[in-house]
């Protein structure tokens, strides 16, 4: 791997993610798990919550193929956010047209680039589960479950801003219930029967972050099948924006804004411990 390569820096709702073309297929599988975490790191490298490298698709008639790596090195199956950005910055690279498939290890992702918004369809949920009650911690708690490309568990409170995430985020991610893979955690407000509030604790971030795309997804379709909201649901995330989740048959879409913040030139002393 050269040690100095071009990237750009990109964020949704909040999520900040380091892309990078990597059609030459000089970063391995391996030298991005690594890479994510060394330039991931806030303060010490760049900072993002992932690190996505865009390349050959397997199949032509899809525009590329994504390896999506979480700050700690680990690879996600999808990231609808971070979906939303690799498909914009696929369009200003001249990879992609504005409607354009990408692959994706959940299938195959499809987009829509309107300028600065970008609508990316989820694939199918699976595994819906709903009203488990759980012991979490000292307490029960009722969580419900859907894989939106990644697994997202769900609670619904009344006081968002009460939740004690950083202690009750940990033990559902590591919950009996969700192993060995793990989940994603959200808490939910419900705002009206269209709109919901949201909080999430990532899994491979190991933190609370600032929105999560396919959390939001989850999320409303979880307040929706428990008769609490109706599509399209608007998302409040924690970094402020507003994401739109629609639904069309079994597919769900999510909606929003993206920003493109810069383009640099990496130094091999940014991968320095």
């Amino acid at each position: 791997m050269k040690e100095n390569f071009s990237f750009v820096k990109m964020q949704a709702s909040g999520n900040d993610f380091i892309l990078i073309n990597n059609f030459s297929r000089e970063i391995s599988a391996e030298e991005g798990r690594e890479l994510a975490r060394r330039l991931c790191r806030r303060r010490l490298s760049v900072g993002a919550d992932g690190l996505i490298l865009l390349e050959p698709p397997e199949d032509p008639a899809h525009a590329f193929r994504w390896r999506f790596f979480n700050a700690d090195g680990s690879e996600a199956e999808m990231c609808g956010n971070g979906g939303r950005c690799a498909a914009r910055f696929a369009v200003e690279e001249g990879l992609a047209r504005a409607r354009l498939s990408f692959e994706t290890l959940a299938g195959v992702i499809r987009a829509e680039v309107q300028g600065s918004r970008v609508k990316v369809t989820l694939t199918p949920p699976q595994g819906l589960a709903l009203r488990m009650e759980l012991w979490v911690g000292e307490r029960p708690l009722t969580v419900h479950f859907v894989n939106t490309g990644v697994p997202h568990a769900v609670v619904l409170v009344e006081h968002l801003e009460e939740v004690p995430l950083e202690s009750l985020g940990p033990l559902l991610r590591r919950h009996e219930r969700f192993s060995p893979a793990g989940t994603n955690v959200n808490f939910v407000k419900i705002l009206s029967d269209r709109e919901i509030a949201l909080r999430t604790y990532e899994r491979g971030v190991e933190g609370e972050t600032l929105a999560c795309g396919t959390g939001a997804a989850a999320s409303a379709l979880i307040s929706t099948e428990l008769g609490r909201t109706h599509f399209p649901v608007r998302v409040h995330t924690r970094g402020g924006e507003v994401l739109t989740i629609h639904r069309e048959g079994e597919t769900l879409l999510l909606e929003g804004e993206t920003r493109r913040l810069y383009r640099g030139l990496l130094h091999r002393e940014a991968l320095l411990d």
